[in-house]
């Protein structure tokens, strides 16, 4: 059965990386609210955001982290984290600052955002349980390609290591 997949990323600056990993298809995704649907979410207040992350939750088995620049320590993508990690979902990370965006430029490597959240039973940061992937690639097309082939073998590693933390 193929996994579905949700997709936490820092929505500005990774929206068009985040679509791009979306639509290679590896596994399905969370489809990313257009700039138009997420200014009536956020103008909704913080009530409004969360039923609109727990909405697009519903029915999936992990939440893939596309870690660009600025993604780590984020309010909304730390709640992801933990609200994914809390209903049992596995959790993996994806690096995706050598990938380019819609007008060809590639950021600099951020934070591993498991760093700054602690798994509630060991005390551990996250970082020590959940696993973080750096694609492989001289280029922005062979990371895309990387995360083409490996994505789906990570969400399962991560379904895994959640049922065994």
């Amino acid at each position: 059965m193929a996994r579905r997949a949700f997709y936490s990323f820092h929505y500005k600056p990774d929206n068009w990386r985040a679509s791009t990993v979306r639509n290679i298809g590896a596994v399905e995704g969370s489809k990313p609210a257009t700039d138009n649907d997420w200014e009536s979410i956020t103008g909704g207040g913080d009530e409004a955001i969360k039923r609109w992350i727990t909405n697009q939750m519903n029915g999936r088995s992990c939440t893939v982290v596309l870690i660009g620049t600025n993604t780590a320590n984020r309010k909304w993508i730390n709640y992801e984290i933990v609200k994914s990690w809390d209903e049992g979902m596995g959790v993996v990370g994806i690096r995706i600052h050598g990938l380019k965006n819609s007008v060809g430029e590639i950021s600099s490597m951020g934070n591993n955002p498991f760093d700054y959240i602690t798994h509630g039973g060991s005390r551990k940061k996250l970082s020590e349980i959940v696993k973080c992937y750096n694609p492989a690639g001289a280029n922005s097309q062979e990371r895309y390609d990387w995360i083409k082939t490996h994505l789906a073998n990570a969400v399962e590693e991560a379904v895994r290591i959640r049922s065994e933390n």
